[in-house]
């Protein structure tokens, strides 16, 4: 990944779109906020 203040380099006359990498990243992410969500949710409310 060819990347420079956190934006990736599109070689001049590449189509700009998600790779495999990138749903990766997001599916992984996504996961772990749906998963953390009830607890965080529970937490706030045994708490306040």
């Amino acid at each position: 990944m060819n990347s420079r203040n956190g934006f990736v380099a599109v070689r001049p006359g590449a189509e700009p779109g998600f790779t495999t990498e990138d749903i990766l990243w997001a599916v992984g992410i996504w996961s772990v906020i749906l998963t953390l969500a009830p607890v965080i949710v529970f937490y706030l409310l045994m708490v306040a």
